[in-house]
């Protein structure tokens, strides 16, 4: 094999190697997504279910307090349990698994939120590496970037039938 082959050949490889791994990358970006959407609809429950919302804050008025004063004069409330009882059982599903334990409910809600934070995490860091490999492979030159893939699919389906008809 010529020089020009082997270079050919080497790069090939390389851009099958680089749109595998942004096939891998996509492949996990759906799979946190449907995580996140999961603990997204189960916090939107658990809010539902203490009647508070997204929004509901405990009031300034005790982040001021705090600060003058080391005894908290107000009651904290926490924005996802609200007056609710937070000591109430709730059953939690454990994420990939099919194990539900019976906790607290504010200690469900509060391992929602921090697998929502750790998820919503990695689904930027795998949406700037899908970005990252897409542009990589498209600087490479690769065919699809060229030709639509409308006239790809024809320009592969397209036979000759004059070639076809002179070899009968």
């Amino acid at each position: 094999m010529d020089e020009t082959m082997k270079q050919f050949q080497e790069e090939l490889i390389e851009v099958e190697i680089e749109a595998e791994n942004l096939f891998l990358a996509r492949h996990e970006l759906v799979e946190i997504d449907k995580v996140r959407n999961g603990n997204r609809e189960g916090l939107t429950a658990l809010r539902k279910r203490a009647k508070t919302t997204k929004t509901s804050v405990p009031s300034p008025f005790e982040s001021i307090m705090r600060e003058i004063d080391s005894r908290p004069l107000v009651k904290e409330v926490c924005a996802t349990c609200g007056d609710h009882d937070s000591k109430e059982k709730t059953l939690l599903m454990f994420p990939g698994t099919d194990v539900f334990a019976t906790v607290p409910f504010h200690a469900a809600h509060t391992i929602l939120e921090k697998d929502q934070v750790r998820l919503d995490f990695e689904s930027k860091k795998l949406q700037s590496y899908v970005k990252e490999k897409s542009f990589l492979i498209s600087e490479k030159g690769v065919l699809a970037d060229k030709i639509s893939p409308g006239v790809l699919r024809s320009l592969v389906t397209l036979t000759d039938k004059a070639k076809i008809e002179e070899k009968d």
